[in-house]
């Protein structure tokens, strides 16, 4: 999982998830690594693919909560990506993901990236814009089946929604 905590839901309009970057990650070690031969420090850096499945990931539990997770929802396209700013060790990153659109074909959302101040001294500086398209694999793939192991019903999805009061949602 690629965030840490749901922190807002408004019920099949947007969710607002947040991710502490921290040292502890182990990406983070080789991006970017320190070059002493060259005379470079280490630099790290959150990848930006990463904060972008955050984004996935976050968008991805609004789309699956509009009917309550019986639809495996995968994403189908990444249509904008800018992220000017890099997050290192120490900061926190929120994800805010709209439902622009949805249908029994997928869904399309649009996603602000933005840099919190840990000690919430500051307000949130704008970091990025990612939009993503999703299918519900269900309907688009019939007759193709796909293990469960696959998608994001697991342990961590579940305590995600449970520690947002959002458990009922994937009640069976």
């Amino acid at each position: 999982m690629w965030i840490d905590r749901i922190t807002d839901f408004e019920a099949e309009r947007r969710l607002v998830a947040i991710k502490a970057v921290s040292l502890a990650e182990e990406h983070l070690h080789e991006h970017f690594a320190a070059v002493p031969a060259a005379g470079l420090e280490a630099d790290p850096v959150m990848p930006g693919p990463l904060v972008i499945e955050g984004m996935a990931q976050t968008a991805g539990i609004l789309v699956g909560s509009v009917h309550r997770f019986r639809e495996k929802v995968v994403l189908a396209k990444v249509s904008r990506a800018e992220l000017p700013v890099d997050f290192r060790p120490g900061e926190v990153i929120r994800f805010v993901a709209t439902l622009e659109r949805i249908d029994a074909q997928g869904a399309q959302c649009s996603g602000t990236v933005e840099r919190l101040d840990p000690l919430g001294r500051r307000e949130p500086e704008p970091a990025g814009r990612i939009d993503l398209m999703f299918a519900h694999a269900d309907r688009n793939l019939a007759g193709v089946s796909f293990p469960e192991e696959n998608f994001v019903f697991s342990d961590n999805f579940r305590f995600l929604l449970r520690d947002a009061g959002l458990a009922h949602l994937a009640d069976d």
